[in-house]
């Protein structure tokens, strides 16, 4: 047995065998089964897939960046008889060719929270728009600072993702930075960027991102980071040196830890997106296609809402009692 059968096989022994004939079958890939957020979509597909008697083959990189293993497995799907399969792509670009020849066999593909490049490679995509959930932390922070200068450490993603670019260039564009849109598509610099680091969403390499930047810079005050692992690991990074009451940090996710983290002072505020409705608005859109032939396209916004406990004048926010109530579409 080779390493794709392996894969396959594993893919239907983890989802509950094969389906039976009157069941559409839906594929769900995620960039890692490790990640909080992508769990919580895999949560969300479940769920749906149950409500709509449909079969859910489910499959994930092995870390943010696993091209190869997001390959094998939309192929494995097809070969399983998926109808529809949504993704959330680890790398935009490598993972065109296969979506390709999934949509040629007659498959419906769904990017989920990250778009391919270019975007309309997938049939549809359902997606928080990351370029706002960036907007919206700028606000906040250029409101919380008042004119204070900030010198500004920026944990990204990781080179070339659409989610990392968009979110960083649209924190910038809120904290007040000109010539920045949703549009731009390298992430930008400003003068009071004093450092970018990677984290790769993950909490030890955002801790080791933190620490490098306060060598570089230990007046750092303001941090903007990808995700709230990310954040956990700054602020980690920070609280080693002492320096965690003197630096705001702003993030994105709004997960049930990250919201918990705002309410404890780690986290100033963090924008909040629903991977568990992306998962089941992909679902129905899934089996429709699977039942009817009818193909869902375009773009799918699935909302976004600021969380923190501290308001700031003329950016509209929510606390953490209902970021708590609402944590990733629960």
């Amino acid at each position: 047995m080779n390493v794709k059968q392996c894969i396959a096989l594993a893919i239907l022994t983890a989802t509950g065998g094969v389906a039976m004939a009157d069941e559409p079958i839906v594929g769900l890939i995620t960039k890692t089964d490790t990640n909080p957020f992508f769990v919580k979509m895999k949560e969300g597909a479940q769920q749906r897939a149950k409500l709509k008697g449909a079969k859910l083959l489910t499959a994930a990189g092995r870390a943010d960046g696993d091209n190869a293993g997001q390959v094998t497995a939309i192929e494995n799907m097809v070969a399983a008889g998926a109808k529809a399969i949504m993704i959330t792509p680890n790398d935009s670009k490598a993972i065109v060719p296969a979506i390709k020849k999934a949509r040629a066999a007659g498959v419906l593909v769904i990017a989920l929270d990250s778009p391919t490049e270019p975007q309309d490679a997938t049939d549809a995509l359902f997606a928080t728009d990351n370029y706002k959930a960036g907007l919206l932390i700028g606000q906040y922070a250029k409101a919380a600072f008042a004119g204070k200068p900030a010198k500004i450490a920026m944990l990204d993603l990781f080179p070339g993702h659409p989610v990392g670019i968009s979110r960083h260039n649209g924190f910038l564009a809120g904290f007040g930075a000109s010539g920045i849109s949703a549009k731009t598509v390298e992430l930008a610099k400003t003068a009071d960027v004093v450092c970018m680091a990677d984290s790769f969403g993950d909490q030890g390499k955002g801790q080791t991102a933190m620490e490098n930047c306060l060598q570089k810079n230990p007046d750092i005050n303001l941090v903007y980071t990808i995700n709230e692992p990310a954040a956990a690991g700054a602020y980690k990074a920070l609280k080693a040196l002492g320096k965690e009451k003197n630096v705001m940090i702003v993030s994105v996710d709004g997960g049930c830890a990250g919201v918990r983290d705002v309410k404890a002072g780690v986290i100033a505020a963090t924008s909040q997106q629903y991977p568990l409705n992306m998962a089941g608005l992909g679902i129905e859109a899934g089996v429709e296609y699977a039942k009817n032939g009818k193909k869902v396209s375009g773009y799918v916004d699935t909302g976004v809402t600021l969380i923190s406990d501290k308001q700031q004048a003329g950016v509209a926010s929510r606390d953490t009692a209902f970021g708590l109530n609402s944590c990733w579409g629960k």
